[in-house]
């Protein structure tokens, strides 16, 4: 199979840097219902920057911030704002990895790298993707403690059991790269001959467009499927799509947004709701039609309606998704809640309401 030079297990944390881990921390946890698990900084010997690791199921994310005027990231913040630095994954032999995709074409950054503290062994090694963005390999089988080395867990005086607010999300379903016009299937082939991907759907303008924007799409699968990464570049429209929105205020390629699987769209939508998350919403005239088009599902579809919940349908079953504003001042990192009730897909049905929901928020920032 293609994927036997890089066999990879799963997504193991996407880093964020950010501008303020501390209270990027705060947002995530009130907001989404992570829980703060790990701290890094100047108490735990980290001089540079700080770092708070934050999980909910099987999502792991790592904040991380500057501490000093002559961090080496510090241009980034300039650049892109808050935003994706790393998605990491978690392989069992890192060195075999890192060699893998070195020797097919990836750029490196850190070599194999073990370091061991009281809590044991830790292992990765990091590459580069689209933009400035990195894979990092990782291995912690033999490592105990809270994240990696130079992380402590957190205090729980500061974080107590009876504020904690999970919403119910489990694990990452997906996670969705933005790249220039023209670079998508540099991207795709840098996936499928470097990392031993697989194409597993392409999108193009037809299938993705309104009377006034465009862009195209292809997802690229691991060997297990266990790891999907879409990618996505601007199509010729009559305005600015939300692509070309993206590299604008991102100043380039980037992780645009990432999809967390629940279990029950409904109460996890409803969570999030409640602590002022926003989402994009439809108008009411997509679930007049709603049932015709997908059929009858086992929902109820007035509170899906009332959340602005998005349904799609395939031959292997439907999905129940739902896509938040952009989290931060620019308009580029965003999240997605999805529900899977057998279909595999993306919600292509969907796209066209989704695309003019978001055409609409472009309208009122000016940069349609």
């Amino acid at each position: 199979m293609a994927a036997d030079h890089l066999p990879l297990r799963r997504i193991d944390y996407v880093k964020f840097f950010v501008g303020n881990a501390r209270q990027s921390a705060y947002f995530y946890r009130n907001a989404f219902g992570f829980d703060v698990i790990g701290y890094g900084g100047l108490e735990t010997g980290m001089k540079n920057e700080a770092g708070y690791v934050l999980r909910q199921g099987h999502i792991t994310l790592v904040l991380v911030s500057p501490l000093n005027s002559d961090h080496p990231e510090n241009d980034r913040l300039m650049l892109h704002g808050d935003g994706v630095k790393d998605v990491a994954l978690e392989v069992e032999n890192v060195g075999a990895a890192y060699e893998a995709t070195i020797s097919r074409g990836a750029t490196s950054v850190v070599e194999p790298t073990v370091i061991q503290d009281d809590d044991g062994i830790y292992e990765y090694a990091t590459i580069m993707t689209y933009g400035d963005t990195r894979h990092t390999f990782v291995n912690h089988d033999q490592y105990k403690g809270v994240f990696a080395p130079g992380y402590r867990p957190i205090d729980p005086a500061r974080y107590r059991e009876e504020t904690r607010r999970p919403v119910g999300l489990k694990a990452i379903d997906h996670i969705v790269g933005n790249v220039e016009l023209g670079k998508m299937d540099e991207w795709v082939h840098f996936y499928e001959h470097v990392m031993g991907f697989t194409q597993l759907v392409h999108f193009d303008d037809n299938d993705i467009s309104t009377e006034y924007s465009a862009l195209m799409s292809k997802v690229v699968q691991n060997g297990n499927g266990r790891i999907k990464f879409p990618i996505n570049e601007p199509a010729h429209g009559v305005r600015k799509s939300q692509i070309d929105e993206y590299l604008d205020f991102y100043n380039g390629p980037g992780v645009q947004h990432i999809a967390m699987i629940t279990g029950d769209i409904i109460e996890t939508v409803s969570a999030m709701a409640d602590n002022d998350v926003s989402f994009l919403f439809v108008p009411d005239s997509y679930y007049d039609a709603l049932q015709d088009r997908i059929g009858n599902i086992d929902e109820d579809m007035a509170r899906v309606a009332e959340l602005g919940i998005l349904v799609d349908r395939d031959e292997e079953g439907y999905l129940l998704q739902i896509f938040t504003k952009p989290v931060e001042d620019r308009p580029t990192v965003f999240f997605e809640v999805i529900q899977r009730h057998g279909s595999r897909g993306f919600g292509v049905g969907n796209f066209k309401a989704l695309f003019e929901a978001i055409e609409r928020e472009q309208d009122i920032r000016g940069t349609l």
